[in-house]
């Protein structure tokens, strides 16, 4: 009983300091979010560029100019498709907003008069204001700012660094990774190395897949609420594509967005069609593109996402729901990578251990 105790007592003080540790570390990254912020999008512009900077440093292009031009490609990609999104959106972004909350005052309407539940309108009401809250509080939580100008010289700078960052990791990082590898033990670096490029990928495949399923969903849900007569198609699409990039909560989220449109723009049934449409969409992305187009890159139960999504917005805000899953997806790639180094070498262990006891056994029997 005493060793017991001894054994319990030495793993809880153990807990107890990795606890500590991480408080610590969350403590940190939410006092340090003007630095964290413009880091998180430094690594996922630079994983985007990393095909056009290696494409032009294999065509000898200096590592300054090549980092140069495709920051330069990526402001140029930005100002276009925002051009082509304005387009789309001109006479119509600013109509989402009221059409949406119209959409959901028919909706309470139709649940409190007409549907089949026993539903009064001071309980949707209450919903309604639980629901407003969390959200506010999630959006305030990310920085406790005063007004919106230190909001948006915030977001300049943060701007500014997030590009030079990009710009001198495109430049170094392949002498920065390199440098950093060198000084760890040597039994460490290969270790070291294939974790990096695990995360690496990680970012990747997770950009890739996002995008990939943002666009499918986009274009499926456009053409469901096209064909049924529904009005503000282009930025339920717009935000469709870039709800993407939030698993699971994203896709919810532009689906319940874009049956409320339909539902005030042109009625019941053809609101059911577009949620009906949007539910299968998801399924079949988290079901069968998703593992496809994702890989080994996000290869993440839908309850961890839907926790590290909901830890990330309590932690640090929008923020945190923003980067909860590409952070999950390098974290645990990179967990997994050490997990099956571990083995191989326990293994190795194993083997080496059943060999000696087979060389021992037979030089028992030969009477050495």
């Amino acid at each position: 009983m005493n060793r017991r105790f001894e054994r319990l007592a030495a793993y809880s003080w153990r807990v107890v300091v990795i606890a500590a540790a991480i408080a610590i570390v969350v403590w940190l990254t939410g006092q340090l979010l003007i630095v964290v912020v413009p880091l998180a999008v430094a690594a996922i512009a630079t994983r985007a560029l990393w095909p056009i900077n290696r494409v032009l440093r294999q065509r000898h292009v200096p590592p300054g100019i090549a980092a140069a031009l495709s920051l330069l490609f990526l402001l140029l990609a930005l100002g276009v498709a925002l051009g082509l999104a304005g387009s789309a959106l001109a006479g119509q972004a600013d109509d989402l907003g009221p059409t949406i909350r119209v959409g959901v005052d028919d909706m309470t309407d139709w649940l409190v008069d007409d549907s089949p539940f026993d539903v009064s309108r001071s309980d949707v009401e209450g919903f309604r204001s639980d629901v407003e809250d969390s959200l506010s509080s999630v959006v305030r939580s990310g920085g406790g700012l005063a007004n919106g100008a230190i909001v948006a010289a915030e977001i300049a700078a943060g701007s500014l660094l997030a590009m030079m960052i990009t710009f001198f990791v495109l430049k170094d990082a392949s002498g920065w990774a390199t440098n950093l590898i060198g000084r760890l033990p040597p039994d460490r670096r290969d270790l070291a190395d294939r974790a990096m490029r695990r995360g690496w990928a990680a970012v990747g495949g997770y950009l890739r897949g996002a995008a990939v399923l943002g666009a499918i969903e986009a274009a499926t849900i456009g053409l469901a609420m096209l064909f049924v007569g529904a009005e503000l198609i282009a930025p339920v699409m717009l935000l469709t594509f870039l709800a993407a990039f939030v698993p699971i909560v994203g896709a919810v989220v532009a689906g319940v967005v874009a049956a409320l449109v339909t539902f005030a723009t042109a009625g019941t049934i053809p609101a059911l069609i577009v949620a009906g449409v949007a539910l299968v969409v998801q399924q079949l992305d988290n079901d069968v593109l998703g593992p496809v187009v994702y890989g080994r890159a996000l290869r993440l139960h839908p309850l961890v996402i839907l926790i590290g999504i909901a830890a990330g917005g309590a932690l640090f805000g929008l923020v945190g729901t923003l980067f909860a899953v590409p952070f999950l997806a390098v974290t645990l790639n990179v967990i997994d990578e050490w997990r099956l180094t571990i083995d191989d070498v326990s293994g190795v262990q194993v083997d080496g251990a059943a060999a000696a006891d087979d060389v021992t056994t037979a030089t028992l029997a030969a009477g050495g």
